[in-house]
């Protein structure tokens, strides 16, 4: 069976292409039409050096001048000489249009609309074959009838037909209010993608993941990717809204941490006429404690005031993560989750 070879470009495409334990990735990649940055092909000259995130490999003959030692070990590679031995996500340094390299296009059917929640409406939609991409990422998904697009972070697990999205209901907006009012299961809609750098890095120490809002649907992607492929390291999720009725995904929320004993979460509501017994901001309920010595990879996806509030809150409380991810949405902007 294939190992999935995840290529992020610069410009924040990602491809994900099938690549034989014997067979190069370079090879790989030019099977899947992706012309990423080579030359000699023999080791030598250093072209197609990028830089492996995460996953194993073995790296054939290659010279110092292509590739030194201290580079290999920090991760890079030569993709002429290198092997996967798992799947892998490879930093290419150049955009997708230098590479040649078109984004997917696929067409779907809507297959669930739950429209329960009075400010959020969540949707599934059916792919004719599984799609890959690494939890966290989003997709530029069609406006049935319009020729406008608007970017959503997908909700569900990678390498799925059934690919999950949660938006807020944006008034006037194009995308919720053909959502709330218009759409019918067995409808046609299609996306390009995926996109994005906010995604999971490898789990090597303690994961704080703070939502707000619609920015929940990444990090119940990186829930149920891991889920499915478990670690040890505690994972804290802090989910923040504006009122009760943004607060949604509960029973899911519940059965990832019924099936996930390393889970913890917690939900806030800045509006303290709500009755919920955390009101405020999640770092009003968080401390120093949560962010384990630096020893973390801090992962934000909501509004910009709320990202800069974190990093304002690290700040006061002084200390540095590991790591710190984030992704800024707003209903104007791409990345809206309208």
């Amino acid at each position: 069976m294939p190992f999935n070879i995840a290529l992020q470009f610069e410009d924040g495409v990602t491809r994900v292409i099938p690549c034989d334990a014997n067979e190069l990735v370079s090879e790989a990649a030019y099977r899947a039409k992706i012309n990423i940055p080579l030359d000699c092909r023999d080791g030598a000259c250093g072209t197609c050096k990028c830089h492996c995130e995460s996953g194993t490999y073995t790296q054939g003959v290659y010279i110092e001048d292509a590739l030194t030692d201290e580079e290999a070990d920090r991760g890079y590679v030569l993709t002429c000489q290198m092997k996967p031995t798992s799947d892998c996500v490879i930093k290419i340094p150049a955009s997708s249009a230098a590479c040649k390299t078109e984004v997917a296009s696929y067409a779907t059917k809507v297959s669930k609309i739950n429209r329960d929640s009075k400010t959020t409406v969540s949707f599934t939609i059916e792919a004719d074959r599984p799609v890959s991409f690494l939890p966290g990422q989003y997709v530029n998904l069609g406006v049935p009838g319009t020729q406008e697009t608007r970017a959503y972070s997908f909700s569900s697990a990678p390498n799925s037909t059934e690919l999950g999205f949660l938006i807020r209901d944006v008034p006037n907006g194009l995308m919720s209010t053909y959502m709330r009012s218009q759409a019918n299961v067995g409808d046609t809609m299609s996306f390009t993608g995926p996109y994005g750098s906010f995604y999971l890095r490898p789990v090597e120490r303690p994961v704080l993941m703070l939502a707000g809002g619609t920015g929940l649907a990444p990090f119940l992607s990186m829930l149920l990717w891991l889920k499915s492929n478990p670690t040890t390291h505690p994972i804290m999720l802090a989910y923040g809204v504006n009122t009760n009725d943004d607060l949604v995904e509960l029973d899911a929320l519940n059965a990832l941490k019924a099936a996930m004993p390393n889970l913890e979460f917690f939900t806030v509501i800045v509006d303290p006429a709500s009755g919920h017994p955390k009101c405020g901001y999640v770092t009003d309920h968080l401390s120093a404690k949560d962010l384990h010595d630096g020893n973390v990879d801090v992962y934000v996806c909501g509004p910009p005031p709320m990202v800069e509030g974190v990093r304002k809150w690290m700040s006061g409380v002084g200390v540095t993560p590991n790591s710190f991810h984030f992704e800024k949405f707003s209903s104007s902007t791409a990345g809206a989750h309208e």
